[in-house]
């Protein structure tokens, strides 16, 4: 989990926000599939800068061929793994901004329904994500991402029972330290989010397709 989720507009995102540079443009997504580019907020000069990032983190080493482009990184594993430990120490930290996520819950008759996750009281929240930069021997290059997940409180175990991590969702009082805070200080961020400050309901299977983008993929499920 997750490899879906929903995008606020911008406007929304950068009151959430207040990047100090916006070199971004895009409008509200209720189905964001991977490999494509999403805002993120992330450090640069010392300022907060809005960019376009590529969701699938391409590592430096790979010079721009997406051999292979991992949605999420364990936080326990992030600092041990050859392709995110240099991100993750070096501060090519960033934040996803997102107004919801999908998961999938396998049911007792083996079906796949989809619930929708939400927060109760934000509707723009940050999500942790490490960045890197790649550059082909044509000289394109690509920047990219990958969420950082952390163990998933019980909300998200009863259900996404097929997956065993959540999303790493900051709070906003994290923002910066994620950003511009040492190694240790941007880590202990990272922790399950309360249970008691979501929501999950269930959605239309038209999720389960890259092609619907409309706001009927967020609303409650009408079951007959």
């Amino acid at each position: 989990m997750c490899q879906r989720y929903a995008l606020p507009d911008q406007a929304a995102v950068e009151r959430e926000f207040l990047p100090t540079r916006a070199w971004w443009s895009f409008t509200t997504k209720y189905n964001v599939v991977p490999q494509q580019y999403v805002p993120a907020i992330r450090r640069h000069d010392g300022q907060s800068e809005a960019v376009m990032i590529r969701w699938g983190l391409i590592p430096s080493s790979a010079e721009g061929r997406p051999s292979e482009s991992p949605l999420t990184i364990d936080a326990d594993a992030m600092l041990a793994s050859p392709m995110f430990r240099g991100p993750g120490l070096e501060g090519q930290r960033c934040i996803l901004p997102l107004s919801g996520l999908f998961a999938w819950q396998l049911t007792n008759r083996r079906y796949r329904q989809p619930p929708f996750i939400r927060l109760l009281e934000r509707s723009v929240f940050g999500v942790a994500a490490v960045w890197d930069r790649s550059v082909s021997e044509e000289d394109d290059v690509i920047e990219s991402c990958s969420m950082v997940c952390v163990a998933p409180n019980d909300l998200i175990v009863s259900v996404a029972n097929t997956d065993g991590h959540m999303p790493a969702i900051l709070r906003r009082k994290d923002y910066q330290t994620w950003l511009r805070g040492t190694p240790a200080a941007a880590m202990a961020t990272l922790r399950p989010y309360n249970k008691s400050g979501m929501q999950a309901y269930p959605v239309s299977p038209r999720i389960n397709s890259t092609a619907p983008d409309d706001s009927g993929l967020i609303q409650p499920a009408k079951f007959a």
